[in-house]
């Protein structure tokens, strides 16, 4: 499938504003440092379940990430190709949807 450009992209790049990419970075430095804790727990010998919480804690924290980064590309890029006759960008977006949710 050849998948063309959105109007709010570049050679398949987002301009993201300042605010959300804020938000973003916000976000992933949060699972950053949920990982360091894990690895730190790992290496004190934690109780098992004790890190398990804590991974499960990560997982949720990758998919609110990923779930703010999807609505952000559908209000953006996806809207924009549509509105300008590319529906690639559908068949795109539902393929990233299929693989989400494996």
């Amino acid at each position: 499938m050849d998948i063309k450009e959105c109007k709010c992209c570049s050679e398949r790049k987002r301009e993201r504003g300042e605010e959300e990419y804020r938000s973003l970075m916000n976000r992933l430095n949060r699972i950053e440092g949920q990982i360091r804790g894990i690895k730190g727990m790992l290496q004190e010998s934690a109780y098992c379940p004790d890190i398990l919480v804590q991974v499960s804690a990560v997982s949720s924290a990758l998919n609110s990430f990923s779930k703010e980064l999807l609505g952000s590309h559908i209000r953006g890029c996806v809207i924009n190709d549509i509105q300008g006759g590319n529906t690639e960008t559908a068949e795109e977006l539902i393929s990233i949807l299929q693989r989400l949710m494996r």
